[in-house]
């Protein structure tokens, strides 16, 4: 009796449990659904709005339009450019007008002076929004690289063993752009596959047009040597199987490094983060208690409170984005 009441408990827990991943599986898809469609839907707003004024502005973002592509984002180029355009006027609008006000009524600072720093903090704000649009596309090309290279040696390793066992090419990336859990290298192959069963082309051709839009080197010798090997009739197993040996042995160099670079980044953390602020926290408090630190609008209170909230956690997040810059997925 105890062992059926156990055996039906425990079904109900499994299937309670499945309910309850697909729930969140279609959740998260949902809302990076959602999220990409409002994206979307806010490029098209700004293309309707500055795409025919744009046009003298496009010179400017020139290399955008490749790294665009290789990024993986699904942005048109002139929409990427309106909607960068469009973003930084509205938001040096709103800091040109909101600083000056609260340095005005809350800091009792003189309206010329307020004014000033609104203008240079407007043209500041304009400057690091249309930067931080132009380098967006550039870190998710870069991540996008890494990933694959990462991950090249497995995704290398599990071609092989297809090829091995007489799958054709077509049918290797089909199998990898439906893997349960995907490899970075899915994205590409679903690429391979959308060409050919979409678009009408042959192998050759879908892997020289993915070939042409992927930011990883690595994955670009990958795929042209596949291209060599289908054009010359050889052994596309044995082939994989010396890239799958080199790329394990690159691997292998490039954990060595990592293990370097992350012996060097906690240095830099200790100096820059814990040791330097602490180091200024208590020269701003000798100077202050000896009289010596009035240096006008910069109080020592103003110093500290610059020092805590903001020059901290900004460089606290770009060490973070150093970190998994140099950081390997695998």
């Amino acid at each position: 009796m105890k062992n059926q009441i156990y055996d039906k408990f425990r079904s109900f827990y499994r299937k309670l449990h499945t309910v309850s991943l697909k729930f969140n599986k279609n959740k998260q898809y949902s809302s990076h659904a959602e999220e990409k469609k409002g994206l979307d839907k806010l490029s098209t707003i700004s293309y309707n709005l500055m795409g025919k004024k744009i046009l003298k502005f496009i010179p400017l973002f020139k290399d955008l339009d490749q790294t665009l592509l290789k990024s993986g984002l699904k942005y048109n180029f002139k929409a990427y450019v309106s909607l960068t355009i469009l973003s930084s006027l509205l938001i040096t609008f709103i800091v040109g007008i909101i600083l000056p006000l609260a340095l005005f009524f809350f800091l009792n600072m003189s309206f010329v002076s307020a004014l000033l720093f609104g203008v240079g903090g407007a043209m500041f704000s304009l400057s690091l929004s249309i930067f931080g649009f132009y380098l967006y596309p550039v870190y998710c090309a870069d991540k996008r690289k890494r990933e694959l290279d990462d991950e090249m040696p497995f995704t290398i390793g599990y071609m092989s063993i297809l090829a091995t066992a007489g799958v054709s090419s077509e049918k290797i990336f089909s199998s990898i752009s439906t893997l349960n859990d995907p490899l970075a290298a899915s994205t590409e192959a679903k690429e391979v596959i959308a060409n050919i069963n979409l678009f009408g082309l042959d192998i050759i051709s879908a892997l020289e047009k993915v070939s042409a839009r992927t930011s990883s080197l690595r994955f670009r010798d990958v795929t042209e040597g596949i291209i060599s090997t289908i054009h010359s009739g050889g052994n596309l197993g044995t082939y994989l199987r010396t890239k799958f040996k080199s790329a394990m042995k690159l691997k292998k160099l490039s954990l060595k490094e990592y293990s370097d670079n992350l012996s060097v980044l906690s240095e830099v953390y200790v100096a820059l983060l814990l040791t330097g602020p602490l180091i200024l926290v208590i020269l701003v408090s000798v100077m202050s208690a000896l009289g010596g630190a009035d240096m006008g609008l910069l109080n020592p209170e103003l110093l500290l409170s610059l020092l805590t909230y903001l020059a901290i956690p900004i460089l606290g997040t770009i060490f973070l984005i150093i970190l998994d810059t140099v950081s390997p997925k695998w």
